[in-house]
């Protein structure tokens, strides 16, 4: 069913003052939605001893297929990060990952994934693939394409120019 054409949604919703804007209603939907589908991978990555975070770190690395600067590797993540030493720091004793020094700047740290970090992330593949079906399965192919270029639209506003994310 599509909620956007349907007759009085709106109107009920609005007059029942539950919100103080169409604003409003629609970024604490979208913040509902997330904690929903964040309990379903966070119950995931918490049986792998993982953050969401952390795993996004391994993904980003594997991806790159070359050692990234931190801070290169910071402004890759989907979410901020504050704390990203600490976060390297529990996945480099995990093993996963490694960090070298540059040896033509030593103030930048370059981080890459080990093979034991590219283990992981095959273990959690198909998992993953399961959590995600649970999630967004139950939309069509059309009604997630268009679920995407809607986020997408929402957040070009706030987005860096040079995001890898617009």
């Amino acid at each position: 069913m599509n909620v956007m054409s349907e007759p009085g949604v709106t109107s009920r919703r609005a007059s029942g003052r539950r919100f103080d804007s169409l604003e409003q209603e629609a970024y604490l939907s979208l913040w509902r939605t997330y904690d929903r589908l964040k309990m379903l991978e966070d119950e995931l990555f918490a049986a792998y001893d993982l953050t969401a975070q952390q795993y996004n770190v391994l993904r980003l690395l594997r991806a790159a297929r070359e050692p990234l600067a931190t801070l290169a590797l910071a402004e890759r993540l989907i979410s901020r990060a504050p704390d990203i030493t600490r976060m390297l720091d529990k996945l480099e004793q995990r093993g996963l990952i490694s960090r070298t020094r540059s040896t033509t700047d030593r103030r930048t740290v370059r981080v890459s994934i080990t093979a034991a970090g590219r283990w992981l992330l095959d273990q959690l593949a198909e998992p993953l693939r399961r959590c995600h079906q649970q999630q967004l399965g139950h939309l069509s192919s059309k009604q997630l394409q268009q679920l995407i270029a809607l986020l997408r639209l929402v957040r070009q506003p706030h987005e860096p120019p040079d995001s890898h994310w617009r």
